[in-house]
This record gives structure tokens, C-alpha cells and sequence, in this order.
């Protein structure tokens, strides 16, 4: 058996810089922007709102953005704490060598002691953001219902730009199959026909790469992520069996939807789709446990900022705007490319599908 265990460190990095990364070119709201002299930026930190009230917002904002997260589940979460830097190593325990069987003990004789190596996997911690501005045409004395509303798709927006940066780094795996099922030697993804959709074959397959290598199961079951277009393509086969069926007896994950072969499959819209021409090709990520390791969203360090009318100093000098936007310090890191699988496939119905 390959035994591997994880731990961790903090080490500050030479630069002292901390910038907010743009999040999508469809995105066209303001982003905070820091003056890489100064380290300064647009606005200042919170003002003019009491503590219990920026609480109230940040677990607001944490908890809707909390469905979101189905690619941050499986991960080794590991929280980043204030003053430690942002880069996190990851340190990997290599298993010891099998001993043979003709290396018995020697009655009163101690044999030669074994070396153990550790592997260091690093990562450097990017900070993402975004707001919305407010204006004073708003009615002040509903200013917090309208804050609840603009928490709602700031919560959205910062999930899913913090599920797409875990999935984005493990889509980019180099443990990758391909649906072959005209056994053509497909071995590339722009090889793939509209045809080639996931079958439980390919299911198959899967686990038994990760079997070969002794990855252990998550909860008992290796766990897979998929695109509903995918999915809908799996439940046709007579092994599906719908996560109504066992949630009683079992904690189901967020998002699942069923099981087949040892495997439970999570949905999300955010599975990763490339297309390469006309033909979309979903990635579909099965995997093992310790495969990879993120920063926790709270302990990574989601912020809600709250700016209201009048702190914005001459920068405001007529009291026009108010602002409300948050902060994400983020990333992932694949531990171990065998314990992770991704199956690209085309699917029966996304013809229409568009790269994300």
C-alpha cells in the first residue's frame, strides 16, 4: 500500500505587492486596483459601518457563496493565516519501498535502517475581487434591503470565481482518457466525435487507473464531477442509481446526484467545457482522495467591504457613491496527478455548449 500524508507551510514572499486579479472579460463592473508603488489602493478599508454589521454581511456573503464551491470539496483545505506570507508548500510523505520476501530478519541481527523522502509542492496564493457601485439616488432608509440583494450576486459572482480557479488548475491534470468507443486510437481531444459521450465503460476504466495506484476513496466511494449534459448521458445506463435512493443511510455531498460502479457523481454547471471546434468536449475530473489541496474559503480570507455614503473623502466630494464588494485570496494545487483522473467526452445533447 502507498501511504502519503500532507502537511504544510507558510512562507512569506520577496515581493510585498498584493494585487486584485480581473475576474472574466465578461465581467464589466469596476475591479479594485492597487498601486503597485504604494501598495494603496482605490478605496481604504471599511468605514462608518459598525463591526456587528459587517459580520452580518460577511457570513451573508460566505454562506451564499458556499453552494458554489463543488470543485473545493475534495480538497485538502488548508486556511492561511494573517502575517504567514502567501505561498503554501504542501509536503508529500513518498512511500516506503515493499520489503522482499527474502530480506526475513536474522535472529540478533539488526538489519540496515531505510531513508524516507519528502516531496515539497508549492503554490502562491493570487487575491481576486470585485464591487458594485451604489448611488445616492438610492433610498437611504432602504439602503440594507438593497445591500441584501447586491450581497446576493456579489455572494454568486465570488463563488464561482472561486470554484473556476480550483477547477481551472485541475482540468489542467496530466492524468487524462479519453471516450473511445469506435476503438479509433482517439488519444487527443480534438480526436473526440460527437459519438464519444461517457459510457460507464469509460467509468470503469477510471477507477481502475486509480486503483492501480492505491488511491484511496473519499467517504468510500471515489467521487466524480460532471456537467449535467454528461450526466444525463450516465443515468441512461440500467447501473445509475439516483442519491434519493441511499440519502437516508449516506451524507450526501453538495451537489450530488447519484452513483454507479463505486462512484458518486457531483453536478455542476461549472465542469469544465472546451471547444475546440464546433463540438464541445466536457472534462469529467474522477477522484481519489489527497489529490489535491486548496485554501478554505473563510480561512483563505473572503472579505466583504462596505464602503457607505460620504466615506469616500474628496475622492466623493458631493457624498454620490457608496460601495459594496469583496476580497478572495485563492488557490489549488494538484498533490498527486494518479489520484485524479479526467475523462473528456463529447455529450448526446450540447451541441450548443460554450467553452468556460
Amino acid at each position: 500500500m502507498r501511504i502519503f500524508e500532507y502537511d504544510f507551510h507558510l512562507f512569506a514572499t520577496t515581493s510585498p505587492q498584493q494585487r486584485y486579479t480581473p475576474l472574466n472579460p465578461n465581467y464589466t463592473g469596476q475591479h479594485y486596483s492597487a498601486n503597485p508603488d504604494t501598495d494603496e489602493g482605490t478605496y481604504t478599508q471599511l468605514q462608518d459601518l459598525s463591526p456587528e454589521m459587517k459580520t452580518f454581511y460577511d457570513k451573508n456573503l460566505i454562506r451564499l457563496a458556499e453552494p458554489e464551491l463543488v470543485h473545493d470539496q475534495f480538497g485538502q483545505k488548508r486556511p492561511i493565516p494573517g502575517g504567514n506570507g502567501k505561498t503554501i508548500e504542501f509536503r508529500k510523505f513518498n512511500a516506503l519501498p515493499a520489503v522482499p520476501a527474502d530480506r526475513a530478519l536474522v535472529e540478533g541481527i539488526t538489519p540496515d535502517g531505510q531513508n524516507y523522502g519528502v516531496t515539497a509542492i508549492t503554490a502562491t496564493v493570487s487575491q481576486y475581487g470585485g464591487y458594485i457601485t451604489i448611488t445616492d439616488m438610492l433610498n437611504l432608509t432602504a439602503y440594507d434591503n438593497q445591500m441584501q440583494e447586491i450581497m446576493k450576486i456579489l455572494a454568486s459572482q465570488a463563488g464561482q470565481v472561486s470554484d473556476k480557479i480550483t477547477r481551472d488548475i485541475l482540468a489542467a491534470g496530466t492524468n487524462v482518457m479519453f471516450a473511445d468507443h469506435g476503438n479509433d486510437g482517439n488519444d487527443e481531444r480534438s480526436d473526440l466525435a460527437s459519438d464519444d459521450v461517457l459510457t460507464i465503460e469509460d467509468i470503469k476504466k477510471a477507477v481502475r487507473l486509480l486503483k492501480r495506484v492505491n488511491a484511496r476513496p473519499i467517504q468510500g466511494s471515489f467521487v466524480a464531477i460532471v456537467h449535467p449534459d454528461v450526466a444525463y448521458d450516465l443515468m441512461q445506463d440500467s447501473e445509475w442509481i439516483d442519491a434519493n435512493h441511499y440519502a437516508g443511510s449516506t451524507k450526501i455531498f453538495e451537489g450530488e446526484i447519484g452513483k454507479m460502479y463505486g462512484v458518486r457523481f457531483v453536478e455542476t454547471t461549472m465542469a469544465k467545457i472546451w471547444k475546440p471546434s464546433t463540438l464541445p468536449i466536457y472534462g469529467t475530473l474522477v477522484l481519489g482522495e489527497n489529490a489535491y489541496g486548496v485554501t478554505s474559503l473563510n480561512g483563505g480570507g473572503i472579505e466583504t467591504i462596505v464602503k457607505q455614503l460620504g466615506s469616500g473623502g474628496t475622492a466623493d466630494p458631493l457624498n454620490q457613491r457608496a460601495t459594496a464588494g469583496w476580497k478572495l485570496n485563492k488557490t489549488a494545487v494538484i498533490l498527486e496527478q494518479s489520484y485524479m483522473v479526467r475523462i473528456e467526452s463529447a455529450a448526446s445533447f450540447g451541441s450548443d455548449a460554450v467553452a468556460n
